[in-house]
């Protein structure tokens, strides 16, 4: 009974065109990340294309066949929305990470680009510890899509013709 349950629910997920997300390939073999004025996103990329991807991060940009630069990381939190009292209602915070990926001789595999990514959330004075807690959390997730979106745009990625 639970060998035929565990078969029909295989052959509905194959069915629909569910599959695991699997190993990332990329037309170039190594790479290096240059993302000085961001350790930690530097340091979750380099796990992600290390630990999902065909190629091999290297320590050094003179022996990677592409470098993803990354110049500059904003992080932003505007105000959403206020009470009838002028108090702060919701945040929204925002991170934008603008890229380039090229080889050693400058030619663009990727054209220049920015990934943006935002978060809100409610606020109320009464749970302000709560709250920087749930911002940290936030700001630690929005830097998660930032690397998954960063993955998916260097599979994406050709040598310059």
């Amino acid at each position: 009974m639970r060998v035929a349950a565990a078969l029909l629910l295989a052959a509905a997920l194959g069915g629909c065109g569910f599959h695991l997300r699997g190993q990332a390939t990329y037309t170039f073999h190594t790479i290096f990340v240059n993302a000085a004025g961001a350790p930690t996103l530097a340091n979750a990329l380099k796990h992600a294309l290390s630990d999902t991807g065909s190629a091999t991060v290297t320590d050094e940009a003179a022996k990677a066949q592409v470098i993803l630069d990354i110049p500059s990381v904003v992080d932003d939190k505007e105000v959403l929305s206020l009470s009838q009292s002028g108090a702060v209602r919701e945040y929204e915070l925002v991170r934008v990470v603008s890229f380039r990926v090229h080889d050693a001789d400058g030619n663009d595999w990727l054209p220049a680009g920015q990934v943006v990514v935002r978060r809100s959330y409610t606020f109320n004075e009464t749970e302000v510890l709560a709250r920087e807690a749930q911002e940290q959390r936030l700001l630690r997730e929005m830097t998660q899509d930032v690397v998954s979106q960063l993955v998916r745009r260097l599979q994406a990625a050709h040598k310059p013709a």
